[in-house]
């Protein structure tokens, strides 16, 4: 799953990129509401982690350029301490959820999670498919009760497949949620990730579907 954090203080930015990556997503930063904007409107984050007071362009200008051209992507927004009139202006403006500065980074992601799972139509921090249980809180998984051993491209593959089950994904999908925007791409990589989870999964849990991509098999 891939993550879009626009926050304009550096140390923050930072510590933000980093706890959100520590639990298997993929992040990208931007440090001004003109940046942000543009990332947001043309990339497929999974979700988007926006401070309100940015300069060039404010978030809540963001976020209303954003929902006024259809993007519906979750929007966690961060408000300073105590200001009620940006909490509410920002949920007018069509933020899903809000944080108060300062915070505690469990909190964050657990809002983040619950965003991720309430616009896939999740109700549970657990995913189960046939055997196969996806914990997004420990970010693991097991086969029946048996924990996997994945490498992190391979649990966000799997993480974005049970993200979507049934689903057909395609392979060029599959390459914009795994990897960051400066990481240098190759959706041929995809396939050797599918290979390797094929080897640890039940058989035709994973099917592959001809020309269209992956599918996540719900009848397992």
């Amino acid at each position: 799953m891939r993550i879009l954090v626009v926050e304009d203080e550096p140390t923050l930015a930072a510590q933000l990129a980093e706890g959100i990556k520590s639990v298997g997503y993929v992040v990208d930063v931007a440090h001004n509401g003109v940046d942000g904007h543009f990332m947001g409107e043309t990339q497929p984050y999974d979700a988007i982690v926006l401070d309100i007071g940015l300069p060039q362009m404010d978030g809540i200008t963001v976020l209303k350029k954003w929902r006024a051209s259809g993007r519906t992507l979750p929007v966690l927004i961060l408000t300073a301490r105590d200001t009620w009139r940006e909490k509410v202006a920002g949920i007018d403006a069509g933020a899903d959820d809000y944080l108060t500065k300062p915070f505690h980074m469990e909190e964050l992601l657990a809002r983040l999670r619950a965003l991720i799972r309430r616009a896939g139509g999740h109700a549970s921090t657990e995913f189960v498919c046939g055997p196969l249980t996806l914990d997004t809180r420990s970010s693991r998984a097991s086969v029946d009760g048996t924990a996997l051993t994945l490498t992190s491209h391979e649990y966000r593959v799997l993480a974005y497949l049970m993200h979507h089950p049934g689903e057909i994904v395609s392979r060029a999908e599959l390459t914009e949620h795994i990897y960051a925007q400066d990481f240098d791409r190759d959706s041929n990589t995809v396939e050797v990730f599918i290979a390797r989870l094929r080897k640890k999964l039940p058989p035709g849990l994973i099917e592959t579907v001809r020309g269209l991509g992956y599918r996540l098999n719900k009848a397992q």
